[in-house]
């Protein structure tokens, strides 16, 4: 059983609106740390108490200095925490009690035009790294981990630092249900609302004018994968998101598109392949030939690195804990048919058997 521990914290200094701020509306900032983190939380004025298991108390008191840093006034006015601020930084406190000590702490940061973004948790912080030391890194895992946004921060940061000259974005044009063929415009405005993703990161980091001009000289350029066979891309920085929705063909056409300076992500949920059935994904035949290949790095990311809301972490767990289930079942019925036709074909042996006794007797 776990020893509890006291860690008593003085946010300095003492504000009464931004102490306010900082525990919420009838104490919801602190009553959701205490759920999420598991410890208790009791305050007088400024002086905090964080009673819990010895990561977690300490987690619990970083992650309210940090959030009491939040409620310093801009411009006069104390900004009120939203509940999604508090959530995030909670995701950045929980990963103190997985990762080693000092781990966690090397972080990059990335930044951009519009400020710094981090890592929210040791996965995170592994596959920046990845990417900023490999020429091909992958990012698997389900949505909302922060695939895509991380390497287009990625991106963003070598393109502001001059180490490319370019960035390209680009993404399978498959359909989810619904028929390309009956959206209005030419191929590329057919695609363009499934590239949406890219875009939204895009005007975020740089600004909607910046991303503007920039597209309009081709130092950033979004395209359908469709438009990257017979290319040679050098001095890029190259992102394929959705890879799950590529053949193995298309895959390997594109990972041979690279050339000289350049560096690829490609990011994908192997769980949302939207290819016919009986088309092999091109990301998960990658994982299996290129796993062992010097200079690409693989990234796996779970339930538990989802920085959405909340809920959208179980949502994903339910999922994998479904197919894993679904996958014990099919392995059970499989085992338990081979031991029945191994039994059928050992029956009439021994009837064989017993006949040629009979008729030496």
């Amino acid at each position: 059983m776990s020893t509890l521990v006291s860690n008593d914290i003085i946010l300095e200094p003492e504000d009464h609106k931004r102490l306010s701020s900082l525990c919420g509306p009838f104490d919801d900032n602190i009553k959701q740390i205490e759920r999420r983190l598991g410890v208790e939380i009791t305050y007088r004025n400024n002086a905090f108490k964080v009673l819990g298991e010895p990561l977690q108390a300490s987690g619990a008191g970083e992650l309210l200095k940090l959030l009491y840093i939040e409620t310093q006034p801009v411009k006069g006015v104390i900004p009120d925490l939203a509940p999604e601020q508090v959530h995030l930084a909670i995701q950045e406190a929980r990963c103190l009690e997985r990762a080693e000590a000092g781990d966690y702490g090397k972080e990059v940061h990335i930044r951009t035009k519009r400020g710094v973004i981090k890592p929210r948790n040791p996965n995170q912080s592994q596959y920046v790294d990845n990417i900023l030391n490999h020429d091909i890194s992958f990012g698997i895992g389900p949505a909302g981990t922060g695939k895509t946004y991380l390497a287009v921060a990625c991106a963003v940061d070598a393109l502001e630092r001059q180490d490319v000259r370019r960035i390209l974005l680009t993404r399978p044009a498959v359909e989810a249900g619904e028929k390309l063929g009956f959206l209005p415009g030419d191929l590329s405005q057919k695609v363009d609302p499934y590239l949406r993703p890219l875009y939204d990161a895009l005007f975020e980091m740089l600004g909607f004018e910046k991303v503007e001009k920039l597209m309009e000289r081709n130092v950033i350029e979004v395209a359908p994968l469709a438009y990257m066979r017979g290319r040679t891309l050098n001095d890029a920085f190259i992102i394929l998101d959705e890879s799950q929705n590529t053949t193995t063909e298309q895959m390997k056409m594109f990972l041979t598109r690279i050339g000289f300076n350049s560096k690829a992500v490609i990011t994908g949920d192997i769980t949302q392949v939207d290819l016919p059935r009986g088309v092999r994904s091109g990301l998960r035949h990658s994982i299996d030939v290129l796993s062992k290949v010097n200079d690409i790095s693989f990234n796996f990311f779970k339930a538990g690195d989802v920085v959405r809301h909340p809920v959208v972490a179980r949502i994903v767990q339910a999922y994998e804990d479904h197919d894993a289930e679904q996958e014990r079942t099919r392995a059970a019925k499989k085992e338990a048919a081979k031991r029945e036709a191994e039994a059928k074909q050992s029956a009439p042996d021994s009837k064989g058997t017993d006949a040629s006794q009979d008729t030496q007797s």
